[in-house]
């Protein structure tokens, strides 16, 4: 079976009827894709009851699947299928809003490595996490 590749040109519709099969992240989780581009992309997701903690703030997981998320995005755009295999996430602060915003920039674009880099903040721009992720090309 071939890999399916999502092109560099397509519309905003068309990438998130793409990564709509990532159903945990857009269905369990409630991301939603914003804007995305070949290396770039910002994932929203507004906060429920069900995404925090035991004592209220926003579960680790949560920042952490928009983040695996956005890079999925960032790096799988205008590319050939492109997979996670290391990410590190640092944990800077609690959410002040209700609202969650991931960006992902791919810093280096190999032909079978990328490096991004995704900053995930409130929607006031107040650090919530950042992580970095190494990915492999596929094709």
């Amino acid at each position: 079976m071939a890999d399916i590749v999502i092109s560099g040109e397509a519309t905003l519709e068309e990438i998130r009827a793409f990564f709509s099969n990532d159903r945990y992240a857009t269905v369990a989780c409630g991301a939603t894709i914003e804007e995305a581009q070949p290396g770039f992309s910002r994932i929203a997701l507004s906060v429920g009851d069900n995404h925090r903690n035991g004592l209220g703030s926003v579960m680790g997981g949560v920042p952490f699947t928009m983040g695996d998320f956005a890079f999925a995005v960032a790096a799988n755009v205008g590319n050939p299928p492109t997979v996670s295999t290391n990410c590190s996430i640092d944990f800077l602060g609690t959410a002040k809003t209700d609202k969650l915003v991931a960006e992902c920039r791919v810093e280096k674009d190999g032909r079978s490595l990328c490096f991004a880099r995704v900053d995930v903040t409130d929607s006031s721009g107040n650090p919530v996490a950042r992580m970095n992720v190494t990915g492999f090309r596929r094709g």
